[in-house]
């Protein structure tokens, strides 16, 4: 376990108010809001995002999830949303931070329809064999693929070759749900210091996507209205203006096989 080095998943939780990160990460991510003070807006639009997919998969008739690159499962999290959708919902996050996985492990104690996994979500065969995955949910039956906020900080030659992965593990019906970072309201100089700062990470590289970028990242899927959109203007549950969506410096999509 590396404490020396911020970690993005750890970073995340601090942002969210979370306890699961080292003085490190609370350093970084301090940083991160000095130059950047719109990510508190950008973390809480992912998150309702998160919310408001998962809710519509639910109501889809999705009742299984495999979240890639969860980070830590806190409050307003897939299980959570899927179990008070329905009940019987099953949800497998992966992610290779420990802290994270270790956080999570103690979170979902007793609940016995949700489970981590500690792996690299790079590696497509060894997360979908891994006894938390293949034990929780039926690949026979449709998955919602989550992939939110994870595919922009990953190093990774072939994204849709990796997207693609794990879309072949799944039958017609399933679902997969993207996020990823866009310039949408942020400055240059902004953009200039997430990179330095993200430059210190476990995570040192950020790719933000164009919508026809984010929309190469579905291969095999067909997007639900509205298409590629930013974060917030995904059917949203009010509406929203036009400065509140460029506020989500990121794109989101989902997709159904």
């Amino acid at each position: 376990m590396d404490e020396t080095t911020p970690n993005i998943a750890r970073m995340y939780d601090y942002f969210l108010g979370g306890s699961a990160n080292f003085a490190v990460d609370r350093t970084a991510a301090e940083e991160f809001l000095r130059v950047y003070p719109g990510n508190t807006a950008w973390a809480q639009i992912n998150r309702a995002l998160l919310g408001r997919a998962v809710r519509h998969l639910c109501a889809r008739g999705i009742d299984q999830f495999l979240d890639l690159g969860s980070g830590v499962p806190t409050v307003g999290n897939v299980h959570e949303i899927a179990q008070r959708e329905n009940p019987e919902a099953r949800v497998a996050y992966v992610d290779i931070e420990p802290v994270a996985v270790h956080h999570a492990r103690h979170i979902l104690q007793g609940n016995t329809q949700a489970a981590v996994v500690q792996a690299d979500i790079r590696e497509p065969d060894e997360v979908l064999n891994a006894p938390e995955v293949t034990e929780l949910l039926d690949f026979s039956r449709p998955v919602g693929v989550l992939a939110v906020a994870i595919l922009d900080i990953l190093h990774v030659e072939d994204p849709p070759g990796l997207v693609s992965a794990y879309r072949d593990a799944c039958v017609p019906g399933s679902a997969l749900v993207i996020t990823n970072g866009a310039e949408l309201s942020m400055t240059p100089e902004e953009r200039e210091g997430i990179d330095q700062v993200m430059g210190q990470t476990t995570t040192p590289h950020v790719t933000f996507r164009s919508p026809e970028e984010v929309a190469a990242l579905f291969p095999g899927y067909t997007l639900l209205e509205p298409g590629v959109v930013p974060s917030a203007q995904w059917r949203p549950d009010e509406p929203i203006s036009e400065e509140q969506a460029l506020r989500s410096n990121g794109y989101a999509a989902v997709g159904v096989l």
